[in-house]
C-alpha cells in the first residue's frame, strides 16, 4: 500500500480504533522506507497530498491523527507535514506564493520546524519564503485582523492545521515541516459565503455558498476574485506536490541523514 487518505469516507481511522495496533501495522509501509503523515484542511488538498509513502488526514480527523501518531515512530513513520493553502498576513504575498515555515506559532508557543527538511523544501520550491506561520482554530477573514496578527506575531501566513501538526509532532517525537501556498492575500476580505463553503468534513459545500449569495448578492464580486485566487493556489499545489515527490522530500535524504532528522525529533 503506497498511500492512504482519511478525509471523506475513508475507513482507516475506524479500523485503527476498532483493531488497535494490529491495524496500524497493517497500514505501515516497509520500515526501510521513510514514511510521512500529511495533515490538510480540505478534501481537494488531501487528494493532491496523497502519494507514495504518505498517510493523509483532514482537519476533521485530528482525533484519529493523534491515535496514529501515538505509535507512528514504532511503525516507521518519521515525519509529519502540514500541507495546503494559507491566508497571507504579510503585504508582499500574493495568491500562489509559497511559504515554508521556519516555525509554527500557536498562542504563546513557538515550535521550530526541522531545519534540514525545511531546507530541502526551500531548495525544491523556487521563490518560497522562509518565515513563521501561525495556526488558528477559526478563519481570519478581515484584512485589519490579518495586519494585526502579522504585526503582533511576525508570522507571514495563517492556517488552521499547522499548529495541530506542531503540537502532535512535539508530543510523539516526529520531525515536522509546514509548507503552504497563499490563497487569500492580506488585503483580501473573505466574504461570509466563502466561509460557509468549508464543510466540517473537508468537502466544499456549494449549496451553502449558493444560498448565502442569493440572500446577499453583493458577495458575488468578491467571491469571483477569491475563485480566481483559489484556482491559482490549487494549480500551484498540484505543481509543487509533483516536484516534492515521494514522502514530501524526506525520502531524498540519504539513509544516515534521514535517521538524523528522526533523531532530532526524538531528542
Amino acid at each position: 500500500m503506497s498511500s492512504q487518505v482519511h478525509c471523506v469516507g475513508a475507513d482507516l481511522a475506524e479500523r485503527l480504533m476498532d483493531d488497535g495496533e494490529d491495524s496500524i501495522a497493517d497500514i505501515a509501509l516497509d520500515r526501510r522506507h521513510r514514511t510521512v503523515i500529511a495533515f490538510v484542511g480540505m478534501a481537494f488538498e488531501a487528494k493532491i497530498a496523497a502519494g507514495p509513502g504518505v498517510l493523509v488526514f483532514c482537519r476533521n480527523a485530528r482525533g484519529e491523527l493523534a491515535k496514529v501518531a501515538k505509535g507512528a515512530v514504532r511503525q516507521g513513520y518519521r515525519g509529519i507535514i502540514s500541507f495546503g493553502v494559507a491566508g497571507g498576513l504579510a503585504s508582499g504575498l500574493r495568491a500562489g506564493d509559497w511559504v515554508v515555515a521556519s516555525a509554527v506559532l500557536e498562542s504563546h508557543t513557538k515550535r521550530a520546524t526541522d531545519a534540514a527538511w525545511s531546507s530541502r523544501l526551500l531548495d525544491t520550491i523556487e521563490g518560497a519564503s522562509y518565515a513563521p506561520i501561525i495556526g488558528v482554530d477559526a478563519p481570519i477573514a478581515e484584512p485589519a485582523k490579518k495586519r494585526e496578527l502579522h504585526r503582533t506575531t511576525g508570522a507571514i501566513a495563517v492556517d488552521m492545521e499547522s499548529h495541530v501538526v506542531a503540537r502532535i509532532a512535539a508530543a510523539h517525537r516526529l520531525a515536522f515541516a509546514a509548507v503552504r501556498v497563499i490563497v487569500d492575500p492580506a488585503h483580501r476580505a473573505i466574504p461570509p459565503a466563502a466561509l460557509l463553503g468549508m464543510a466540517a468534513d473537508g468537502r466544499a459545500d456549494f449549496a451553502a455558498v449558493l444560498r448565502d449569495v442569493i440572500a446577499r448578492p453583493s458577495q458575488l464580486s468578491p467571491l469571483a476574485r477569491i475563485a480566481v485566487d483559489a484556482f491559482t493556489a490549487r494549480a500551484e499545489m498540484s505543481r509543487v506536490r509533483r516536484l516534492l515527490g515521494p514522502q514530501f522530500g524526506l525520502a531524498d535524504f540519504p539513509p544516515a541523514e534521514a535517521d538524523a532528522v528522526a533523531y532530532r525529533a526524538t531528542a
